[in-house]
């Protein structure tokens, strides 16, 4: 059985293959050759999907939304040339943390 962080490994690397194809052809082209402020909103619409459909209760849809969402999360953190380890490496630095207090440890400003 393969883990989450496997899943998002493979699909990390599945988007960073694709990132330069022809954007007729490929989804994740398509979105980098309209930019990082387009990758943005569309992250947003999904986010914005995800919470409805957390609101409407449908399980599937959640789930589908969901996916969406992290992969389109994926193809932002991409093109800023941020790796997923880099985010899961902050998790791990935040895990076991109160949230409370994690965030009043961020500096200021």
């Amino acid at each position: 059985m393969n883990s989450p962080q496997d899943t998002l490994s493979r699909l990390e690397v599945t988007i960073a293959a694709r990132r330069d194809a022809d954007p007729e052809t490929s989804y994740v082209a398509k979105l980098n050759a309209r930019g990082v402020g387009k990758i943005a909103q569309k992250l947003g619409e999904e986010a914005t999907e995800t919470v409805i459909a957390a609101l409407t209760q449908d399980r599937e849809e959640l789930i589908g939304e969901a996916a969406d969402l992290m992969f389109h999360l994926l193809v932002l953190l991409g093109a800023k040339g941020v790796p997923l380890a880099d985010v899961l490496a902050e998790l791990d630095r935040r895990e076991g943390l109160s949230g409370i207090a994690e965030k009043a440890s961020r500096p200021r400003g």
